[in-house]
This record gives C-alpha cells, sequence and structure tokens, in this order.
C-alpha cells in the first residue's frame, strides 16, 4: 500500500496532462472568484462585469495552457532524444527547457547515454569491422545471409565454390546457390551436391543492427580425409622403411663382405661373384627405394619468390624436345619456388612423353586470388584416375609410385591444389589428360 501511495499519489489522473489541467484549474479557480467579486464589488454595468469576467477567464486560460506547454515541451525535447537514441543516431541532443534542476538534469543524463552508447557503437563497429576483415583473409569459404534470405558478405574463398567473386551473388538467395535448409542443417541440393560433395557446412546464427543474420562456414573435409589418408600411409611407409633397412643392412654388408673376398679366392666362380654382385646392387636399390618414399613424408623448405614466366617454362622446351610445347600465359609472373615448381613441371612433361604425348598446351591465368596453371596433353591419358595418389601404385612398368605424389605434396605445401582428369571425346575415348595446378596469390596484410 505504501508503495501505492509513492508511485500513485493521484489514481484519477492517468496522465501528466490531465493531472497538469486539474491542478492548474484548482489554483486559477480561487483568484477567479476573487477577480468576479471585485469587478461586481465596483458596481460596474453588468455588459463591462461580464466582459471583465470573460477577459479574465481568457487570461487564466492562457496562463494554464502556456503553463503546461512549457512543462511538456521538456518532455516532448527528452521524446525526441529517445527517438534518435532508438534509431542508433547519438549526434542528435534535445535541448532542456529548463537547464537546472530535476529537468536539466535528466536531459544531463540523456546526453551521457548518447555519449556511451555512441562510444559502444564505435567500439562495435571497429571489432566488426575487424572480424570481417579476418574472414575476408580465411582459406575457407564463409557466406553471411541476411534477414531477408540474401547474401549480403562473402569472403575471397568463396571462388573455391562458384568459380566466381561472391559479389556476382549479392542479395542471391540461398536456392539460386544451391544450398538449402532441412532439418536446421545446411546442404547443397542434389544437383550441386555431385559437384561440392567434399563440403560441410557449419552454421550459425548472430544478431547485427536489429537483424537476424546466418552465417554459414563451408570446411573442405575432402581435404581433412586426404590429410587423414596420407598420415597413414605416411605411417605405414615409415614403419616398412624401418623393418627393410633393418632387414637389408645386414644382408647388404654379407654381400659387401663376400664379393670383396670372391676378388681374392678362386674358388668362387664367376657365376658366385656375378650372384653377389646383383644381391649388393639390389640391397643399394631397396635401400634408395625406401629412402624416396621416406622423403613424401618430409615437409620441404618452400622459398616462394617472384618468377618470370618465360624464364621458368622456356628451359622446360630444351628438355621435352620431343612435345610440341605451346604456352597461352595471361601473366607475366606468379609466386612460387622456382626449384620446386619447376620439378613439378618437368615429372608432368615426363608423364606426358611416357603416355606418347606428342603436344602439350601450357595455359597461365590468374582468376581472384589465385593462379591457375593448366596443362593439357594428347597422350594415352590414366587407366585408373582412383588410383594415381595411392602410394605404391603406378600402372607403368618402372614405376614407384612416387612421382605424381611428390608433386602434389609440393603444391599443397605452398598452399595450392592439384588435380588431373582424362580428356574424354564424343565416343568416350581418352585423349589425353588435363593437369590444372592452382597457386594462390601473395596476400599482403
Amino acid at each position: 500500500m505504501a508503495w501505492q501511495q509513492i508511485n500513485s499519489p493521484h489514481k484519477t489522473s492517468h496522465s501528466l496532462e490531465r493531472y497538469l489541467n486539474w491542478r492548474l484549474s484548482l489554483l486559477i479557480m480561487p483568484l477567479l472568484f476573487i477577480g468576479a467579486w471585485l469587478v461586481y464589488y465596483f458596481t460596474l454595468p453588468l455588459w463591462l462585469n461580464i466582459s471583465s469576467v470573460f477577459v479574465l477567464f481568457l487570461l487564466s486560460f492562457k496562463f494554464i495552457s502556456s503553463t503546461k506547454n512549457t512543462i511538456l515541451k521538456a518532455y516532448d525535447r527528452a521524446s525526441l532524444h529517445l527517438d534518435a537514441i532508438n534509431q542508433e543516431d547519438f549526434h542528435q541532443y534535445g535541448k532542456a527547457v529548463f537547464t537546472q534542476g530535476k529537468v536539466g538534469e535528466f536531459h544531463q543524463q540523456l546526453n551521457q547515454l548518447s555519449q556511451r552508447l555512441q562510444q559502444q557503437k564505435s567500439r562495435y563497429d571497429q571489432h566488426a569491422f575487424l572480424v570481417y576483415q579476418l574472414i575476408s583473409q580465411l582459406d575457407t569459404p564463409v557466406l553471411v545471409f541476411n534477414e531477408k534470405q540474401q547474401l549480403s558478405f562473402g569472403n575471397e574463398a568463396f571462388y573455391q565454390l562458384f568459380k566466381q567473386p561472391w559479389q556476382v551473388f549479392r542479395h542471391s538467395s540461398p536456392a539460386r546457390l544451391g544450398l538449402t535448409k532441412t532439418n536446421q542443417q545446411w546442404q547443397f541440393t542434389k544437383h550441386e551436391h555431385e559437384q561440392n560433395q567434399q563440403w560441410q557446412i557449419r552454421h550459425s546464427e548472430f544478431i547485427d543492427n536489429n537483424q537476424s543474420h546466418q552465417l554459414l562456414i563451408f570446411i573442405d573435409i575432402g581435404s581433412a580425409i586426404r590429410t587423414s589418408q596420407l598420415n597413414a600411409w605416411q605411417q605405414i611407409i615409415r614403419v616398412l622403411g624401418h623393418e627393410i633397412r633393418n632387414s637389408l643392412a645386414p644382408v647388404s654388408s654379407l654381400a659387401e663382405t663376400l664379393a670383396s673376398k670372391s676378388n681374392t679366392d678362386s674358388s668362387y666362380s664367376e657365376r658366385d661373384k656375378t650372384a653377389l654382385n646383383v644381391i649388393t646392387e639390389r640391397c643399394q636399390h631397396l635401400q634408395n627405394f625406401v629412402e624416396r618414399y621416406a622423403s613424401l613424408s618430409k615437409p620441404f623448405n618452400i622459398n616462394p619468390q617472384w618468377l618470370s614466366i618465360t624464364h621458368l617454362l622456356t628451359p622446360l622446351s630444351a628438355l621435352f624436345e620431343q612435345l610440341n610445347i605451346s604456352v597461352n600465359s595471361k601473366i607475366d609472373r606468379l609466386w612460387a619456388d622456382q626449384t620446386l615448381l619447376t620439378q613439378v613441371l618437368i615429372n608432368l612433361l615426363k608423364n606426358a612423353q611416357e603416355a606418347d604425348a606428342s603436344q602439350v598446351k601450357i595455359t597461365l591465368i590468374q582468376q581472384q586470388q589465385n593462379y591457375q596453371l593448366t596443362i593439357i596433353d594428347n597422350g594415352h591419358g590414366f587407366n585408373n584416375l582412383e588410383n594415381l595418389f595411392v602410394p605404391l601404385y603406378s600402372t607403368k612398368e618402372q614405376g614407384q609410385g612416387i612421382g605424381l605424389n611428390f608433386c602434389r605434396n609440393i603444391i599443397e605445401q605452398h598452399q595450392g591444389k592439384l588435380t588431373l582428369t582424362n580428356n574424354q571425346t564424343n565416343e568416350d575415348k581418352i585423349m589425353g589428360v588435363t593437369v590444372k595446378i592452382i597457386l594462390p596469390t601473395p596476400k599482403v596484410i
């Protein structure tokens, strides 16, 4: 009850306007009564008495109205100030009608509130700008859809998904991008999923400018799976290499000892000497074989620099004179390790030559934040694309299954990507191979 009395002293006054009208009217009524009595006391003519009373009434009404408007104007200006705050416009301030007292103090608190909110908004904008800048530099594709389900932001890695910058698809719906949401999970539609099945989509919601946004992050699980497979193969190679070395060491040592002894001992026949030499040679061959595979699990010391396309490709024509190599380059230079990239190109051209290719076309272009190097030959292609990068697998008689793994390892340590596909004719015949190498451009931060 006490709380109601403090906070609601006038139950019949539900608004400040009514309260002022009632209070001011009570104040003016005795003054009107006194004025009317004085007019009557001076025994003026009737019409003058009525006119005087009417003038007193008008003056009283004007006084009530002026007083009420002056008081309410302070609240009107405060209301406009609050509307500006609600619209996140913190540069508009309501000028106080009364600069002192409670009203002045109230407006001063509003001004302080605006300044504090402006500082908070400025810090938030700076943090949001920094976050978007960081997202823009990520190698993982990130998309943002606004409350209207329209694409409002994408980072540079968006190109990995749709081969175009995200600005081309600004304000596009998820359906246009081949995306659908089912049971709170985002995924590609069946048609798009065939080409994007390596992407796993994570999503979350966030509020920005009082609007709900959808944040989609695309994770390349194909790369994660390949990394896991590579780690497994490297572990197998390390185990096998260890066992082979342990077995080869005593055999090779005994063979070398016996071969040396056979040169001075006449009891050894030429056949025995030849056998010992073969054992020694094959032990050395196995040792070299293990060492080459062990190198696949070791990281390379990448030293990227600007490479001239002319200086990079011109020596290759001299190395492979049997191949008719044509070059179509839209760029003058690219960013890579010259020694390692040259070795990759030599391995790929050697594969083309061993596949009976007579012509090789090399194309270099720049697409957004990547360089694309394409090598197309007219050889007989690959019989089994699925096992190209499986260690120890090779379709060549003398192959060891190392070359393509070596190439891909180098490109991936450049943060790039290497893919190989057979060229198909209308009759589904294989007419050569297309190799695509994607290398990132240097990032300037």
